[in-house]
């Protein structure tokens, strides 16, 4: 199901102040798919994150990203020795080159030099960052706590949206028994002219065989059995909803066999108020699987 959290703050290391911007966010899916957005320096952070989060999800797409930026940037900035080497070095050859050529370049100034990509260098010193990736691992905390809050709030919504569907299917299933002892009367008719038909072309046929001509014709109009199965999927569905743990999945297949029954009532109705339960039986079973879709 979807989640989302965010969290700014500021966290104190033996490396310096630093205020970080978390983002966490997530959909379902099929499986659990993990992203991390962090920055590079920080050894160790997501295998961590990963490791809490598993232990938290069962399904969906994920997605963490935090930005970290040093308060102090006074101190932050320093010239990278090695950069700065490479970039004179550069430069000098290029100034040789051009000369040979006889172009003439302008002189460069020690600001173009530290405007340079890479010369000043804004990330951390070379400390170990395993004081910053506990600090902010204990700062994710009640990020997660709040992401896993906001899950469960929208399962919360979805579990009453789908109950309601589910109460929609029992009361149409109801409506459908309704229907069928009405078209009773219409049923006998039909099999009579049905018989009469019979007859008329095959004057020398057995009754006996009649007989299991029109209990073929009664078999395959009798929707009994589609709607004691949509009984029992209603009761499963009902059970599972009060089940603890992950769901969707088994509410996903269920909806196969709802279907299933709706289709096989549409297609014996032979009574227009019968199809049209089945039809509407259809459309809240599809409405009612695209929510499952949203449950973990």
């Amino acid at each position: 199901m979807t989640g989302f959290a965010a969290l700014s703050g500021e966290i104190t290391t033996e490396a310096g102040l630093f205020a970080s911007q978390w983002d966490l966010r997530g959909v379902n899916g099929r499986g659990l798919d993990m992203r991390f957005r962090l920055p590079d320096w920080l050894e160790g952070l997501e295998p961590a994150l990963r490791k809490i989060l598993s232990e938290r999800l069962g399904r969906g797409s994920v997605t963490v990203s935090l930005k970290l930026s040093r308060c102090d940037q006074a101190e932050a900035l320093r010239i990278n020795p090695a950069a700065l080497d490479a970039a004179i070095a550069m430069i000098a050859e290029v100034e040789t080159r051009a000369g040979a050529a006889g172009l003439g370049l302008a002189p460069m100034t020690a600001a173009d030099l530290l405007a340079l990509r890479g010369v000043v260098d804004t990330g951390p010193d070379a400390t170990d960052p395993a004081p910053v990736v506990a600090a902010l691992l204990e700062q994710a905390a009640p990020l997660i706590d709040a992401f896993d809050r906001a899950r469960r709030e929208e399962g919360r919504a979805l579990a009453a949206v789908i109950d309601a569907q589910i109460d929609q299917i029992d009361s149409l299933a109801t409506q459908a028994r309704a229907a069928v002892e009405a078209r009773r009367g219409d049923q006998i008719e039909a099999l009579k002219a049905a018989l009469s038909r019979l007859t008329e072309a095959a004057p020398s046929v057995e009754p006996a065989r009649f007989e299991t001509e029109l209990a073929l014709i009664a078999v395959k109009t009798d929707v009994t059995e589609e709607l004691d199965r949509l009984d029992a999927h209603v009761d499963a569905a009902r059970a599972l909803m009060r089940a603890s743990g992950p769901i969707g999945r088994k509410l996903d297949f269920l909806m196969q066999e709802f279907n299933r029954e709706a289709n096989t009532l549409c297609s014996k109705a032979q009574n227009a108020a019968l199809t049209r339960i089945g039809l509407d039986l259809k459309t809240v079973i599809d409405q009612m699987r695209e929510q499952i879709q949203n449950l973990e």
